[in-house]
């Protein structure tokens, strides 16, 4: 398989994905703001996990670029990856729609936990695909950002319980960590195609 049908795959999941994150959103009843007010959980929750969808649809592509050959095993890991990001919808609606209460927290951040990880074990599979010395590798050295979020994600599982309102800031710390454009991949392939 060419990687060009697996990114068309992905894309168009996470396209579905934010799709039905959105329809969570229903029109309020009432014609002034104050009828808005309600649904600013909602829409909160749907920010930070459009945020986080964008995040991990540009360093997939980026990540996909360093691809030469579509293995069974990177199908199944990108798949994989796919399965966690779909239950974004669920978690973010939840968390929307009950302010910030414990369970859901914790179960938002179990859901980015897990999609993390499920991240790194496609980078690891694109990796002893094309070999140790491959621009993959060479992209994401240690990955302590990587490593660093799943940390923070766990904590923020943790947290849940003792403080929904610590446990948020920790996912918006995240998504910030990330937000900022990671120029790894680019770089080493900028200077691959050079050589």
């Amino acid at each position: 398989m060419g990687k060009s049908r697996l990114e068309a795959f992905s894309d168009g999941v996470l396209a579905i994905i934010i799709t039905i994150m959105v329809l969570e959103m229903k029109v309020p009843i009432g014609t002034d703001l104050a009828a808005l007010k309600p649904i600013l959980p909602v829409f909160l929750s749907y920010l930070l996990s459009f945020v986080y969808i964008g995040i991990y649809w540009n360093n997939h592509h980026h990540m996909l670029h360093t691809v030469r050959q579509v293995t069974g095993t990177i199908l199944w890991a990108n798949l994989h990856l796919l399965f966690w990001l779909s239950l974004f919808p669920f978690v973010t609606g939840w968390v929307g729609h009950n302010h910030l209460a414990p369970a859901p927290m914790a179960l938002y951040g179990v859901v980015l936990l897990l999609a993390a990880l499920a991240y790194f074990q496609l980078q690891r599979a694109i990796i002893r695909s094309q070999g140790t010395d491959s621009l993959l590798a060479k992209a994401v050295g240690r990955d302590v950002k990587g490593k660093l979020s799943s940390i923070l994600y766990a904590s923020a599982v943790l947290l849940a319980y003792l403080s929904p309102w610590c446990s948020a800031a920790l996912y918006i710390i995240v998504a910030l960590m990330w937000l900022i454009p990671d120029r790894r991949i680019e770089k080493v392939l900028m200077t691959g195609e050079r050589a």
